[in-house]
């Protein structure tokens, strides 16, 4: 078939990689002048399977609130008259339910696993170069009740399959000596050793340039501006994609399957043909520091709980990334927000890098209120999903790509995972469930 995937994201040229793969002919649609671009560009650079716990949990509701009007705060609501930020408001509220936060983080588990397999094998395939580390990941603690109130979930991880290890304050440390100076106020942490970190920019743009190498066609500086119809009712189709290409030129583009790999964006365009998601963007920041003392930098990806930061080490530079803003489309910088990631990182490695020249980014998450994406069909027979992976688009990029591509060519993913318009497979069955405190 030929397929046109809209967007050049990790999860957009993912899909185009493996698409081309199973024998289909693509192209890819992408309105910057390049791959990876926008939210893929500088993010917080984790493979991340142990970070499946989602920001609506039982704690959330309690935490939101406090955090009103905190400039720096690690998740800031700022509201609007949209419609859509409302709704998406109320649904988040509905998944901060024990039952709901256990069975979300069931499935993100299903295909953030299936994701980190698929990319080592993409890895070992191309030999793309991207900074990659196979330490692992270690989430540290600062305060006592949060450590133990991240106990159960850890727990429901640990029994679908993922080795995330509690560990002692002095193991943290151990594992990361460049965290000696924060012993005092670090409490605990837990470790995941199968994690790993790495660019996603320099991962993305090589991997769409090995797939342009083996005949995919990536269109650059190319808007869509809508999706196209023909039949009704249930012999409806998507005919073509209406576009302004980078000479300015309408045109339409007609191909046999159309993926929709926009994040964000991905809900006006499909509004109109009655496909409504539930995305709402979530403006995170991140910091890239150049390091200037290796041996007082870490060497291993942290995440710091208390900020809701992420660390990762690429090569010579320190990728610090964070926090989330729902605050409509706008990428404007907030320096109090950028300010505070510097402040926390200097804390932290006080002499590790150079403070003075931060390169700083604003990218919009593609957020469901569950964080579990949409990944599967549509009421339009060949029109698909692969949108809505939040915070972690990275760590479901590729399996996520080689999912739909599955789902494309007409054959169900081998991952337990609750594909859209797809039946839902058997749940896996776990000993624990999340609940509001103590396990």
């Amino acid at each position: 078939m030929k397929v046109i995937v809209l967007g050049a994201g990790i999860v957009g040229t993912a899909s185009a990689w493996f698409l081309q793969k199973a024998g289909h002919e693509v192209t890819v649609l992408e309105r910057q002048p390049g791959a990876a671009q926008e939210t893929s560009f500088a993010n917080g650079c984790q493979i991340s399977v142990s970070h499946a716990e989602p920001w609506a949990n039982p704690r959330a509701p309690l935490k939101i609130f406090k955090w009103l009007g905190q400039e720096d705060a690690p998740l800031l609501y700022r509201f609007r008259p949209e419609w859509l930020q409302w709704r998406w408001g109320l649904n988040f509220l509905r998944e901060c339910t024990p039952a709901r936060t256990s069975d979300n983080i069931r499935q993100i588990v299903a295909i953030a696993e299936y994701s980190r397999q698929t990319l080592q094998s993409v890895r070992a395939e191309t030999g793309v170069d991207y900074d990659c580390l196979t330490r692992g990941i270690l989430h540290f603690y600062t305060n006592q009740q949060e450590f133990e109130e991240a106990q159960p979930a850890a727990k429901l991880i640990r029994d679908l399959g993922c080795p995330r290890e509690t560990i002692s304050a002095d193991e943290v440390v151990r594992i990361e000596p460049a965290l000696a100076a924060s012993r005092g106020k670090i409490v605990g942490g837990d470790f995941t050793a199968t994690d790993e970190s790495g660019d996603v920019y320099k991962f993305t743009t090589g991997l769409a340039a090995k797939s342009a190498e083996a005949g995919v066609d990536f269109q650059f500086n190319t808007t869509v501006t809508r999706l196209l119809t023909e039949g009704a009712g249930a012999a409806a189709r998507i005919s073509g994609v209406e576009v302004i290409d980078g000479h300015g030129r309408h045109r339409v583009l007609r191909a046999d399957a159309f993926v929709m790999a926009m994040g964000s964006f991905s809900v006006a365009l499909l509004k109109p043909l009655g496909v409504d998601l539930m995305i709402y963007p979530g403006k995170g920041y991140s910091a890239t520091f150049q390091v200037t003392d290796p041996t007082s930098a870490p060497s291993v990806s942290l995440t710091d709980d208390g900020h809701k930061l992420v660390i990762s080490r690429l090569g010579d530079r320190l990728r610090v990334a964070g926090t989330c803003e729902l605050n409509g489309y706008t990428r404007e910088l907030n320096t109090t927000r950028c300010e505070a990631i510097t402040r926390r990182t200097r804390e932290l490695f006080p002499t590790a890098c150079d403070y003075g020249n931060p390169a700083y980014w604003t990218g919009l998450r593609p957020l469901t209120p569950s964080n579990v994406p949409y990944i599967g069909k549509t009421r339009y027979p060949n029109l698909f999903l692969n949108t809505g992976h939040g915070t972690l688009g990275w760590t479901m990029g590729c399996g996520s790509g080689k999912a739909i591509a599955e789902i494309v060519s007409g054959r169900m993913p081998d991952v337990n995972f609750a594909f859209t318009g797809l039946p839902r497979q058997r749940p896996a069955i776990v000993s624990a469930q999340v609940s509001s405190g103590a396990s």
